[in-house]
């Protein structure tokens, strides 16, 4: 397996996000940045904090983290639509 470069893989990260989107109601232009400027922010930093872990650790912690974020958004997302109801 070829080894990526860190611009490589955060391209691949961006592209894996925005292919596993279900919907995306975000209205941009209110936004300072762009839709893609996001994406390649959050996974450079992503990245950056992945290889700051012990490689024995990353994936437990990624894992750890993915799933606050997922109860986070769901939270938010919840919060959200009872609002508007």
């Amino acid at each position: 397996m070829t080894e990526l470069s860190k611009t490589e893989a955060i391209g691949k990260i961006v592209e894996l996000a925005k292919e596993v989107e279900i919907k995306d109601n975000i209205d941009w232009s209110q936004f300072q940045m762009t839709k893609d400027e996001a994406y390649e922010m959050f996974a450079q930093n992503v990245l950056t904090q992945m290889m700051a872990v012990p490689e024995e650790y990353r994936e437990t912690v990624m894992l750890g983290t993915l799933t606050k974020l997922l109860v986070e958004n769901f939270i938010i997302s919840s919060k959200l639509e009872a609002k508007n109801v």
